[in-house]
């Protein structure tokens, strides 16, 4: 398991953000599709994995509603994968859900990302929906976690 060093940043790293995205996920995407899924949003926060001085994960979230938070976007870089950084992620950003007062974190991971759906069993999440995502054309799990 790495030990990463999760390290939460501001709006003005959303282009380090968009980096990470682009070595993980397909197609490619650009700043402004981070900005706009902010706009309106409150208690944004994003927080980077560091391993050996290396950028090598990201988690994304916002509030969903007042007592839950909305874990929108996990990625790990495809090399550092299998060792326990999107867990460190998640657990992270769970904290800094608590420390904020937050009843309940939620997300929504496509069923294909098996690895993710692993991780939010392992972590105590409960399975509570599923939807058809008319844009990818696969079925998302919505999932929660009580953090009272």
């Amino acid at each position: 398991m790495a030990n990463a060093k999760i390290i939460p940043v501001g709006p003005g790293e959303i282009e380090l953000v968009t980096e990470l995205y682009n070595e993980v996920f397909t197609p490619r995407t650009d700043m402004e599709f981070f900005r706009r899924r902010f706009r309106g949003r409150h208690n944004v926060t994003m927080m980077v994995a560091m391993v050996d001085d290396r950028h090598v994960g990201f988690i994304i979230g916002f509030e969903l509603m007042p007592s839950t938070y909305f874990s929108w976007l996990c990625g790990v870089h495809p090399e550092f994968r299998r060792m326990g950084i999107a867990t460190q992620l998640i657990q992270a950003q769970q904290a800094y859900a608590q420390e904020h007062d937050y009843g309940t974190v939620r997300f929504e991971c496509n069923n294909q990302h098996r690895p993710m759906l692993h991780v939010a069993i392992s972590e105590g999440y409960d399975l509570v929906g599923i939807r058809w995502d008319t844009a990818s054309g696969n079925n998302v799990v919505i999932f929660e976690k009580d953090l009272r």
